[in-house]
């Protein structure tokens, strides 16, 4: 059977998300795994979000509340925006393929940081949007380069701040400089996924206030993915000008955010405790990785996120010999990045774990 698939499509690779634990397990003959890749919270989720789901299963028959109401109004209060600014998704993944559905077309253009978060690039490869991937400078985003390659085709410019794979950041005064650079017909989004960790918050872009200039097309992202350690139930939210809101609430599928994410999401924005453990984990556990390497004289991009990069040489084959050792890093090759391998801060015994490994995988 010939079917006509769209000329994006074709080109797409699908996102390898890796094997689960437990056939690499079986397949390797590994006791232990070590999953330090995907920059998720080594110490789990929220204690009163599982207290919280406990409570809410007998519930899971009904339907989840479509606008999100009383999760909407926690975070509105929260952020000091109103609840018209706010738009949760199935992750920050929908949120991005929402964004381009309503307000993209094909032939348009999308500018991005490369490398930079690959789901940019995905979705505008599967909406026939011209992607346009701006090189990094010293590994954090060139925003006056991204700002002089929009031209009349273009309609949205993402930046992801702190950027991933690169843990890098951009500042307050380079973002507001960059976004008066941009015209006002262009879509700005500013994805702050990894907001939490950020030590500097005084350097870090305060762009809330900017997004209720309905005049502004500005979004920012965010997620319950990586702090607050929900990424198995996919919820994440957008903050934007109430008109853009609301066209994306016309475009959005009903009921797009299950229950017990809902009710996860609620509990965890109350759970400050762990949220702080969280970041004192990674404080400690960068402190102690980067001092050891400098010891062993081995480079790394300091980050201002839960992971970091780390110069390696060869990456793909330091990402083949710590897995069969049993433990998962990102192989940085499909960024662009082939001497790098990208690991996520653990706990203190994962960390020290790890370390081990690569010294005896460096000296192989």
């Amino acid at each position: 059977m010939k079917l006509h698939i769209k000329e994006g499509i074709e080109k797409l690779v699908p996102y390898d998300p890796g094997k689960p634990i437990e056939e690499l397990q079986r397949e390797m003959g590994l006791k232990r795994v070590i999953k330090i890749a995907s920059n998720e919270n080594a110490l789990g989720p929220s204690p009163k979000a599982l207290g919280a789901l406990k409570n809410a299963l007998p519930d899971i028959h009904r339907y989840p509340d479509g606008s999100c109401y009383y999760l909407k109004n926690k975070a509105a209060q929260k952020l000091g925006v109103s609840t018209s600014n706010i738009l949760f998704g199935n992750g920050s993944n929908e949120l991005i393929e929402l964004l381009m559905r309503t307000y993209l077309e094909p032939g348009d253009r999308v500018v991005f940081g490369e490398p930079s978060f690959i789901v940019y690039k995905l979705i505008s490869l599967a909406m026939d949007v011209e992607g346009v991937g701006i090189p990094l400078k010293n590994l954090t985003h060139d925003l006056s380069a991204m700002a002089q390659a929009v031209d009349d085709k273009t309609k949205m410019v993402f930046v992801a701040n702190p950027n991933n794979p690169t843990g890098t950041m951009v500042s307050h005064q380079e973002a507001i400089r960059f976004l008066e650079e941009i015209p006002r017909n262009v879509i700005v989004v500013f994805d702050e996924a990894y907001i939490e960790f950020v030590e500097d918050q005084k350097r870090f872009p305060q762009l809330i206030p900017l997004v209720m200039d309905e005049n502004r097309p500005l979004v920012l992202m965010r997620t319950f993915s990586k702090i607050y350690g929900l990424a198995g139930l996919r919820i994440g939210y957008g903050i934007a000008p109430t008109a853009m809101v609301g066209y994306m609430n016309r475009v959005r599928q009903p009921f797009n955010v299950n229950l017990l994410a809902q009710i996860a999401a609620m509990a965890a924005l109350d759970d400050w405790e762990h949220v702080e453990r969280t970041r004192q984990m990674v404080r400690e556990g960068k402190r102690y990785l980067y001092g050891e390497l400098d010891r062993l004289e081995i480079e790394y991009v300091p980050s201002e996120t839960n992971f970091f990069l780390i110069k390696v040489g060869e990456g793909e084959n330091v990402f083949h010999a710590l897995l069969k050792r049993g433990i998962i890093v990102r192989n940085m090759a499909g960024y662009g990045l082939p001497q790098y391998i990208r690991i996520t801060i653990g706990t203190q015994e994962e960390n020290a774990i790890f370390l081990e490994a690569l010294k005896e995988v460096l000296k192989a």
